[in-house]
């Protein structure tokens, strides 16, 4: 695979020099290009031949980074955003792969001196999202190849499309700074300009008999309806859904190149799940007239990009989950035809909660789409041999668990074809006749499911030991019920921040100064003392006193009237917390959208 040509290659090392007055970002890979200057009271940028001369008075701090992820504007400041810390995490297409370990916010905010107050107040909070911004996680890049592409896509480019900068081979979909990028790209300056995708990069190599076969897992999500998992559920009108990924499983070895993409996404038309401190908020359809329209958008869009479309509709029949389903289905009626189909998979009450080997239930519904569809396939020589025509798109309700386990059996049955006929596998062997191929592959999709979970949910994927050792286990059970505990709390009172900045950071929130801008309100009266940790700590320690006074009822009738007492505290306060979910849930703030 051909990377950017040379022209146009991203510098690999840099140094920032950080000035009282101004930032200068020096190429440090000996190419004796041009220095960056980006000023600090306006963040206006120029190319300027070295660094500036140090003295007394201008005496700068030095740092090695890595990249330049982009710049923010916000009401008075901008923002310079840029990698300080990265680890190498393999190769794609003999390419090294990169993955963000720390990033850094660089304020170009000097001008806000000669602001208003009341700016200067709105600027502060909108800045503290950038916190939260700098603790995104599962990001990577490549100096030399096109991670937003996959190999298929990427064979196909065409020469001229080959040699323009990364950033303009991009899909822009699965490019996470493609925002923050913008007034680097009106600036032009290709050098500087580091596409990023976030998602996730797994990767080994395991010999079978005398050959190495090199795996690698690739996660691309898409930007459009980026977000948190209570916070961003179902499609939008122009039929992007929330927490639609990509994932490419790509196999390598004496010479060839195969591979194979699947990919997830929330049920694709408008529904909610508004945060109410209930452990599982009701599912409400939005605009259920406009259903139809939206997923046949949606539907259309895939069918665009790559080919037929098997949609694997994993929720359950029953409860709020079949209200959606039923939804879906009927929808789909208006939509399939011989490039699209629909398939609905009760995956709990076929499966349960143990018996995931069912799923080769599924597999015997899936195998003739899979087979006629096939992977895509280059020789030794690059010449194409396969291609993929088609794709599965999976879904459960938070397109995690369920999903991740699915598409981890899809991945092993088309991994295991494609062994077999590139002469790697005979006609009856399996991954699992290898026990570390096998050991390592569940290790493989078993990391890839925890890192899609973690950027959507806050924590590990459910279910994760029956991919990781192919079977459920004691600690695994244990495991999901806290993660799940831990989901819960997020979703209340921590995911709303966490939704703000990552609109901030993708462009869906454009912050702006206009007349009827109101400072942000302030908590005041109950809302200024009411805190969940602080509410759930005393309702442990009310129901711990209620059950002590109840074993001490027996020698005194005083310990029974405590023991209602402390009884009514621990429910007054649950019903409290409970009544007033608004003050209590970590809500989203930023609602004026970006035109």
């Amino acid at each position: 695979m051909e990377a950017a040509d040379s022209r146009n290659k991203l510098h690999s090392r840099l140094r920032l020099w950080e000035f009282p007055d101004q930032y200068v970002i020096e190429p440090a890979d000996g190419s004796g290009a041009h220095c960056l200057d980006i000023s600090r009271l306006d963040a206006s940028m120029k190319l300027i031949d070295q660094v500036p001369e140090c003295n007394s008075v201008r005496v700068p701090k030095i740092h090695a980074i890595y990249g330049v992820v982009g710049m923010l504007k916000l009401l008075a400041g901008s923002y310079l955003v840029v990698v300080t810390e990265s680890e190498r995490v393999g190769s794609f297409l003999g390419h090294p792969i990169f993955k963000v370990t720390t990033l850094k916010v660089l304020p170009c905010d000097h001008s806000l001196k000669n602001s208003p107050e009341e700016q200067k107040k709105m600027e502060t909070e909108f800045s503290k999202l950038l916190s939260v911004a700098e603790k995104t996680t599962g990001l990577y890049f490549s100096y030399e190849v096109n991670l937003t592409l996959s190999s298929q896509r990427l064979h196909d480019l065409g020469v001229e499309s080959k040699s323009l900068p990364l950033w303009r081979q991009a899909e822009p979909r699965f490019l996470w700074n493609n925002y923050m990028l913008e007034v680097l790209i009106d600036n032009k300056l290709d050098q500087f300009l580091l596409p990023i995708i976030q998602g996730s990069f797994n990767s080994f190599e395991t010999a079978i008999g005398r050959d190495i076969v090199d795996v690698t897992l690739i996660a691309r999500r898409c930007t459009r309806r980026n977000g948190t998992r209570m916070w961003r559920r179902g499609a939008d009108l122009d039929g992007y859904v929330a927490n639609f990924v990509e994932t490419e499983q790509i196999v390598q070895m004496n010479g060839y190149s195969s591979s194979f993409v699947q990919v997830r996404g929330s049920i694709p038309f408008m529904w909610e799940q508004i945060v109410d401190l209930t452990y599982k908020p009701k599912f409400e359809i939005v605009q259920p007239e406009e259903a139809t329209r939206i997923a046949e958008r949606h539907f259309l869009d895939l069918r665009k990009k790559y080919g037929s479309v098997l949609a694997v509709d994993l929720v359950n029949k029953h409860g709020g989950e079949g209200r959606l389903s039923e939804k879906y289905a009927s929808v789909m009626q208006h939509i399939t035809g011989d490039d699209i189909r629909y398939l609905h998979f009760d995956f709990h009450k076929i499966c349960g909660h143990i018996h995931f080997e069912r799923l080769s239930i599924l597999y015997e519904q899936i195998e003739g789409f899979l087979e006629q569809n096939g992977y895509f396939l280059l020789n030794e020589k690059g010449d194409k041999m396969k291609e993929q025509l088609g794709v599965v798109r999976s879904n459960c309700i938070d397109c995690l668990d369920r999903t991740n386990v699915t598409q981890s059996m899809i991945g092993r049955k088309m991994l295991e074809l494609q062994l077999k006929r590139i002469g790697v596998f005979g006609a009856e062997e399996t991954i699992s006749s290898h026990l570390n191929f096998d050991e390592r592959y569940k290790i493989l999709w078993a990391n890839h499911g925890d890192e899609i979970s973690i950027q959507y949910s806050g924590t590990p994927a459910l279910k994760g030991d029956f991919v990781r050792y192919g079977h459920r286990t004691a600690h695994g059970v244990v495991k999901d019920g806290w993660s799940s505990l831990v989901r819960y709390y997020l979703n209340n009172f921590a995911d709303g921040t966490k939704q703000d900045a990552i609109d901030l950071l993708q462009g869906h929130y454009i912050v702006a100064v206009s007349r009827d801008m109101a400072p942000v309100p302030q908590k005041g009266g109950l809302e200024a003392v009411a805190n969940f940790p602080v509410a759930l700590f005393v309702v442990l320690i009310s129901f711990w006193f209620a059950t002590m006074s109840l074993k001490q009822v027996r020698f005194s009738h005083k310990h029974l009237f405590f023991s209602l007492l402390w009884t009514g505290i621990c429910v007054g306060i649950t019903a409290l917390v409970r009544a007033n979910g608004r003050i209590f849930c970590n809500r989203p703030r930023l609602h004026k959208p970006r035109s």
